[in-house]
């Protein structure tokens, strides 16, 4: 396995102000400062995502291999992302194609099927022959190809109850909700009962990077000493197709886990409560 090293990190610019890191993103950008182990380069947020135009805040000597903490796009958004920041000297290592292997979930499912919950893709906007889906699911849940609509009116899981007209409504209630994030097609996956100490899940969130394991975290609010997810399961996945990317893992009821989501580790979120100092000096190591 071919090795990258880096010591560029690249963040979006405040909307307001391109020499300003993203608001929302400010906490892990101090945490990269206080390390001092990587230089950081910001590009022009509202230029980039409302425009198209790369603007940076300044451009390397010669070139460098970076890695993005930022805002998802859709595949061929990162795509011209990714280009247009080589022919400014500064290389992904994320390349478009391992962005979308594991950005977009049925690309990931295919190596994460074994343990994971069983899942069907539809195209956009068909109709969806919801009493052929009730054969294979007893109970299911919707997403695109990358995102749910997890926290809003939106069914968290459908039954035996549902038919087709019903389904049909929440169907265009769901394409509200997505909008112009809307990705792919379709995913209909098996509704999962996840274990709950009091109300909260129990979801660890694992960010890997050059084959190696940066950190597992809480994920989902929930008290420490919890459950974790076994060290096997979690190493089963360490040699996926991205360099860098992430692999969420749930407590079923059962006492069993299971892989939820995966994802770009560019675009993944750091956990509630996790060190960032500590994430980055580890991801510093891992690609060092």
């Amino acid at each position: 396995m071919v090795q990258t090293m880096v010591r560029t990190l690249l963040f979006p610019s405040s909307f307001f102000d391109v020499h300003k890191v993203d608001e929302d993103l400010q906490a892990e950008y101090d945490a990269v400062q206080n390390t001092g182990l990587f230089d950081v380069v910001l590009f022009g947020y509202e230029k980039w995502f409302h425009h198209g135009e790369l603007v940076l805040t300044r451009e390397p000597a010669e070139p460098v291999n970076a890695v993005y903490r930022g805002w998802m796009m859709k595949p061929d958004l990162y795509e011209r992302f990714y280009h247009q920041l080589a022919e400014r000297g500064i290389v992904l290592i994320t390349a478009p194609e391992a962005y979308a292997a594991m950005h977009v979930f049925p690309n990931v499912y295919k190596l994460v099927e074994d343990d994971t919950a069983k899942m069907r893709v539809f195209p956009l906007h068909g109709e969806i022959d919801i009493e052929a889906v009730k054969k294979e699911f007893a109970r299911f849940m919707v997403k695109d190809y990358v995102k749910s609509v997890k926290g809003t009116a939106f069914p968290k899981y459908f039954d035996q109850s549902i038919d087709q007209r019903s389904f049909n409504q929440w169907m265009e209630v769901f394409y509200q909700y997505r909008g112009d994030l809307l990705t792919g097609g379709i995913c209909i996956k098996e509704y999962l009962d996840l274990k709950k100490y009091g109300n909260r899940t129990n979801e660890f969130r694992v960010f890997y990077a050059n084959y190696e394991i940066v950190s597992v975290s809480r994920n989902s609010g929930q008290l420490q000493g919890t459950a974790e997810p076994p060290k096997g399961l979690i190493e089963k996945y360490r040699n996926l197709s991205g360099v860098f990317y992430t692999v969420d893992f749930a407590e079923l009821e059962d006492g069993t886990w299971k892989i939820v989501e995966a994802g770009d580790g560019g675009v993944s979120g750091l956990s509630d409560g996790q060190d960032y100092e500590a994430f980055f000096r580890a991801l510093y190591q891992c690609f060092a």
